[in-house]
């Protein structure tokens, strides 16, 4: 599914991508050659429609060779997942081969409805309703690879408190792309905020809602959902090879390593165990917390083993301690902050 040769050459560019803070273009036409974009399309549209544990395994091994591109796919995947389930034919027909193919690219921004909701006195983005459609206004703050984008799925708020998903293109009139964010890590996903006047949206263009609490209705993602949590096991399997490279040089790392490989396969398995349903599999939010906590744990003993060598900018270690970041901040449920918050405050020795 994902051939080892394409994940060689990821890995071999993945140092660069933060430095130079550019869209990775040859890492995405890597994908695009390998079939990837079409993990979730269905083949009569000219996807391959893998199940989700499929596509998990697929995340694994992206995350593995480079975060910033299974990031980026993750995001890809989350508008295609809206436009495949939407029941537009017209829509569908018009997007979702060329999407397949890797000839345009798309991507969401839906955040402002969960986990990055407005904090003053109303929604980030209004949904105004007019006589044919909605008219959307407002800021959207995380969208990721807009301005390589010719669709994005964005979501809205109408005055009753229900929620639409609407795919608009970039060229839109009303719509304005921010330059990105400079990150701590992934800044080559570029991905900064956008800002909507007056864009008019028509019942076709609408994928989803208007419903209450729209990302729920007929969702195979979302906050909280695996894909993150399998990105983040996936950047543990790059850092548990880092380690295996000290442990060369130093013997007596041999048993915290093996405690590490240990903890990471049952995870794994715990992590494919939920995406099947499996009767006492774990929820996803705790599969999250032990994620994030794993990934953590990981890179501060990474940094540890390498010393100083790792504390310098562009070392692997220095590297993976800014991307385990990362799991903190994005697309995470509160359930799972306070969880990781309780972790850090109560397993460090007390006086």
């Amino acid at each position: 599914m994902t051939p080892a040769t394409m994940l060689t050459e990821l890995a071999s560019w993945r140092a660069d991508l933060e430095t130079a803070g550019k869209w990775p273009a040859r890492q995405m036409t890597l994908l695009a050659q390998a079939g990837v974009f079409g993990w979730m399309i269905p083949r009569r549209w000219g996807g391959s429609e893998l199940d989700e544990p499929e596509i998990l395994r697929g995340y694994l091994e992206l995350a593995d060779a480079c975060l910033t591109s299974a990031f980026i796919l993750t995001q890809f995947n989350s508008a295609v997942q809206k436009l495949v389930t939407c029941g537009r034919e017209t829509l569908q027909e018009s997007w979702l081969p060329r999407l397949a193919r890797g000839e345009c690219f798309t991507t969401v921004g839906i955040s402002h409805l969960t986990t990055s909701r407005s904090r003053g006195p109303g929604p980030a983005v209004t949904a105004e309703p007019i006589a044919d459609g909605f008219r959307l206004s407002g800021h959207i703050p995380w969208v990721t690879g807009a301005n390589a984008s010719q669709l994005i799925v964005v979501g809205g708020t109408a005055p009753n408190g229900e929620q639409l998903l609407a795919a608009i293109e970039t060229t839109d009139p009303g719509l304005t792309i921010a330059p990105p964010q400079k990150f701590l890590a992934l800044t080559a996903s570029q991905t900064g905020s956008i800002e909507l006047r007056n864009v008019t949206i028509r019942p076709e263009q609408i994928v989803a809602g208007p419903a209450l609490e729209v990302l729920k209705v007929g969702s195979r993602g979302g906050s909280g959902s695996l894909s993150t949590s399998t990105l983040a096991l996936g950047t543990s399997r790059s850092i548990l090879r880092a380690l295996c490279d000290e442990l060369r040089q130093n013997p007596s790392l041999e048993p915290m390593v093996s405690q590490f490989f240990d903890e990471g396969r049952l995870l794994e398995d715990a992590l494919f165990a939920t995406s099947r349903c499996e009767p006492g599999a774990c929820s996803a939010e705790q599969i999250r917390l032990r994620a994030n906590s794993y990934v953590t744990r990981l890179a501060q003993s990474s940094l540890a083993a390498a010393k100083g060598t790792g504390f310098v900018s562009g070392h692997p270690a220095e590297r993976a301690i800014r991307e385990a970041m990362f799991f903190y901040v994005w697309s995470c449920p509160q359930a799972v902050v306070y969880g990781n918050l309780q972790e850090l405050a109560f397993t460090l020795p007390r006086r």
